[in-house]
């Protein structure tokens, strides 16, 4: 195999087109489901995922679920409902600020940050969580740091002792599970299924919550690279201010995107690097495609190992017990 940097491109029409008979299938008769419910957010993913099931389902079976809290961007919910409105379908808003409340989302979050940072003032300040460095500069573990946003826009940044880190980020989980939660009484009042919006990088790196946007019925996009979600947006018609939008994990109060949380990596690199090492191309090769060094692509190929290996967790069904090495 010759790797190139257009490797990744693939027929658009022939792949949209077997992803829709796949849904059509999975959901009609596997699941047995009426139709399909959404989370859309005025992102990538979301998009694609509801022009799919608009073709596999029509779009009077289509629900388009947005769930604002307030930590959201202010762009999230007018672009999501531009996306619906765009595909005909029916979109419905329930803001989760109230219910992550009396879940103690913010306040279990806001007392681990003001650990840190005592002048903390969540009614005043923004927060975000931030790998600071990139793959290719450093040869770094993953180590996160806290930055706050003071409101005369002055930010500090220290790195996260691992207690706190632990208790930001179980806090902020509450809000991909909160939307699981309401994604399942808007199917299950329907009798549709829920279709989920990861894509490979998110599952197969572990950028996901377990029972929060992994917990879905199926997941149509899974396997295919970020940049591929972009080459199916542009086919399927996806609004252009959605597909010129920086992807955000629009999570924390402070605007924060994908790459400076968790990939430390531009996407359209990162894939091919990622391609390069799962089919085991030389080093050598891919430093000469990539014009990168060959220490450079170490680096990359290290961070993937890293990454699927600590989170290996995320992706495990449940251990059952009663059959097997368990019941020995």
């Amino acid at each position: 195999m010759e790797f190139h940097k257009d490797i990744l491109a693939f027929d658009a029409a022939e792949v949209t087109e077997q992803l829709v008979a796949q849904l059509r299938q999975d959901i009609h008769h596997t699941l047995r489901r009426r139709g399909a419910v959404v989370g859309i957010s005025g992102g990538i993913d979301s998009a694609v995922v509801l022009a799919l099931c608009v073709r596999a389902c029509g779009s009077q079976r289509v629900i388009g679920l947005i769930m604002p809290e307030r930590d959201s961007s202010p762009e999230s919910t007018p672009l999501a409902q531009t996306l619906a409105k765009h595909y005909g379908v029916e979109s419905i808003v329930e803001d989760i600020t109230e219910g992550l409340a009396g879940l103690g989302c913010y306040r279990r979050r806001d007392e681990a940050i003001a650990r840190v940072f005592p002048e903390y003032d969540p009614s005043t300040y923004q927060a975000k969580i931030v790998l600071p460095t990139n793959v290719l500069d450093s040869d770094a573990l993953n180590v996160f740091y806290l930055t706050i946003i003071a409101p005369d826009g002055r930010e500090k940044s220290e790195r996260i002792p691992l207690r706190e880190y632990w208790q930001i980020v179980a806090a902020s989980n509450f809000k991909q599970r909160t939307r699981m939660t309401m994604l399942y009484y808007h199917a299950e009042a329907r009798n549709y299924a829920v279709v989920g919006t990861s894509n490979k990088n998110e599952h197969a790196q572990g950028f996901f919550v377990k029972y929060g946007d992994g917990g879905t019925d199926v997941q149509p996009i899974v396997h295919l690279y970020k940049t591929q979600v972009y080459q199916l947006a542009e086919y399927l018609g996806v609004p252009e201010e959605i597909r010129t939008r920086p992807p955000t994990t629009d999570t924390y109060s402070a605007e924060c995107t994908q790459e400076e949380f968790f990939f430390r990596l531009p996407f359209d690199l990162m894939d091919l690097l990622w391609y390069a090492q799962e089919r085991e191309v030389p080093v050598p090769e891919v430093a000469e495609v990539m014009r990168l060094s060959e220490e450079q692509v170490q680096r990359a190929f290290d961070d993937f190992e890293r990454k699927q290996r600590t989170t290996e967790y995320l992706r495990m069904m449940p251990i059952k017990y009663g059959d097997g090495a368990s019941d020995r």
